[in-house]
């Protein structure tokens, strides 16, 4: 696997990949567990598809709502999407800016991945539980929202502690500079129009379709 040490700001790195999100496909031998999230899986990714293909004019208020909650919490899914694939990985690649030295840009990836599983360890606690108190709800008609919400959380900081503890534990890390990483680091501070169409070739040269995307929410300034 490849992990991308994006610069976001003076100093501040964020852990980026594009691994596909394509449900995968059951089988025989997965546990009850693994095929529990499975389902989870296949059923976001339909409701998302939904959410973002859905014509606003011809849905009601609480479908439009319902929508636009299901694009936000996919884009939450984009940040952790790297985390989550580390969790299959025995070695993984990190390309990190050409102007780092390769022992300190190992030592922002060790750092970052320990500082996610301790994060998402505590929020998996705080998510089970307010999941289980949401369950309270079932008396109420209709379908039980917060608890789909929760149920979402759940399993999204699981997956992202189980892929932190995997990265940090049991996988082989190599190292290797890009300079189109270095130039992007030029362009954290500026505004987000200014720096558009230098970020949108960098993506283009490292094969990064989403990473425009992630650099706008995540570099400061956006504005």
């Amino acid at each position: 696997m490849v992990v991308y040490l994006v610069p976001i700001g003076r100093g501040r790195f964020e852990l980026y990949s594009e691994p596909p999100d394509e449900p995968s496909h059951a089988h025989a031998r997965d546990g009850f567990l693994r095929r529990q999230l499975r389902r989870v899986a296949v059923r976001w990714h339909d409701t998302v598809h939904a959410a973002r293909t859905a014509e606003p004019g011809r849905r009601g208020r609480l479908a439009r709502w319902r929508d636009a909650l299901v694009r936000r919490l996919a884009e939450s899914v984009a940040e952790q999407r790297t985390l989550w694939a580390l969790r299959h990985g025995s070695s993984a690649t990190t390309i990190y800016p050409a102007d780092l030295e390769a022992v300190r840009a190992q030592a922002i990836v060790t750092r970052s991945l320990a500082r996610a599983r301790r994060y998402h360890l505590r929020w998996l606690v705080v998510d089970a539980l307010l999941f289980m108190a949401s369950g309270l709800l079932v008396l109420v008609p209709g379908p039980n929202l917060i608890a789909y919400y929760f149920a979402f959380r759940l399993v999204g900081h699981y997956l992202s502690w189980r892929g932190a503890r995997q990265a940090m534990d049991r996988t082989t890390w190599s190292q290797r500079p890009e300079p189109a990483l270095a130039a992007l680091a030029s362009l954290a501070e500026l505004p987000r129009d200014l720096r558009a169409s230098r970020v949108d070739a960098i993506a283009a040269t490292l094969k990064l379709p989403r990473l425009t995307a992630f650099f706008d929410r995540a570099a400061v300034p956006a504005a």
